[in-house]
């Protein structure tokens, strides 16, 4: 997602008559461009509403350290309120909801005022809301425990415009102790989606070059369940989809995130880096369901 996270507001955004967005002209810059050098030469074999067992984890070693399969409230979470740079939308709580054992982040047409960004005092009016929320408890690797597996199921947002994200984040100033996208799909990119890496010595300044990397899919991956899992080491990073090996990263820069705590988080901005001069006209609301999410660790 790429964000400098700063401090949060759990207010709401407030509905308002006002149709003019403030905080930003188009909701995109294009940043996140697929091209032939950064998109994997192999298709990902996806199986449709595959389901992931927690035995074949725990039985070759691996200790689950959290689960929440959303039966109950959002009291892991915590929901975000307000703007992003660069983006359409105004997050806020009502648009996060746990219902018959899973969680829906809803994108959709909506005109409100809020802060121009989460913590900020200034208001901005939207035309959309979404939502965005991110774990109470954080997780790394450790010298400890130094394999750790992040796991979500769920569908994507389909729909122009939205982008389904699933990622981690470091409390500290952005992206000083990384950020890890583990799944992010474009709404009007049914089979593919992304994974990356970000981390810099300095505020606000990513040293990393070659984190981004577009997946093919066999399966679109809105129209039904699937599972995303990123194995987190001190010098790698290896995504699965559907338990199949999707790629790996062995860059210099990844043993610099070791150790550094990351909060989980899932969004579905609206615009922003995947979307270039976006016509807000054609912005098509969409939701996220997200089955449960786990995390394991192993020797």
């Amino acid at each position: 997602m790429a964000v400098a996270f700063g401090a949060l507001s759990l207010g709401a955004c407030k509905k308002s008559s006002n149709t003019t967005n403030n905080n930003n002209n188009n909701g995109g810059n294009g940043g996140y461009v697929k091209t032939k050098y950064n998109t994997n030469s192999q298709t990902a074999n996806a199986t449709c509403d595959y389901d992931s067992s927690d035995t074949s984890l725990t039985n070759h070693g691996w200790t689950k350290v959290f689960d929440d399969e959303f039966t109950g409230s959002l009291s892991n979470w915590y929901a975000v309120t307000g703007g992003v740079a660069k983006e359409l939308e105004c997050n806020e709580p009502a648009n996060v909801q746990v219902s018959n054992g899973v969680c829906t982040i809803t994108a959709k047409q909506q005109s409100v005022t809020g802060p121009k960004t989460f913590g900020n005092d200034t208001t901005a009016n939207f035309n959309f809301t979404s939502g965005w929320i991110v774990s109470n408890a954080t997780f790394a690797p450790t010298s400890a425990a130094p394999k750790m597996r992040i796991i979500a199921r769920l569908k994507t947002a389909a729909g122009k415009g939205l982008t389904s994200t699933f990622y981690s984040f470091a409390d500290s100033v952005w992206p000083t102790n990384g950020e890890l996208d583990f799944m992010e799909n474009k709404g009007d990119d049914a089979k593919t989606y992304a994974v990356d890496y970000f981390y810099g010595s300095a505020a606000g300044k990513n040293e990393v070059t070659d984190g981004l990397m577009f997946n093919p899919t066999t399966e679109d991956l809105s129209a039904c369940y699937h599972v995303y899992m990123m194995e987190w080491t001190q010098n790698t990073f290896t995504a699965y989809l559907d338990g199949n090996l999707v790629e790996t990263s062995n860059s210099s820069y990844i043993p610099n995130l070791f150790n550094q705590q990351h909060h989980l988080a899932f969004a579905v901005p609206i615009g922003g880096l995947y979307y270039t001069n976006l016509d807000p006209s054609t912005v098509q609301g969409g939701t996220m369901t997200i089955d449960y999410v786990k995390v394991f660790t192993s020797n």
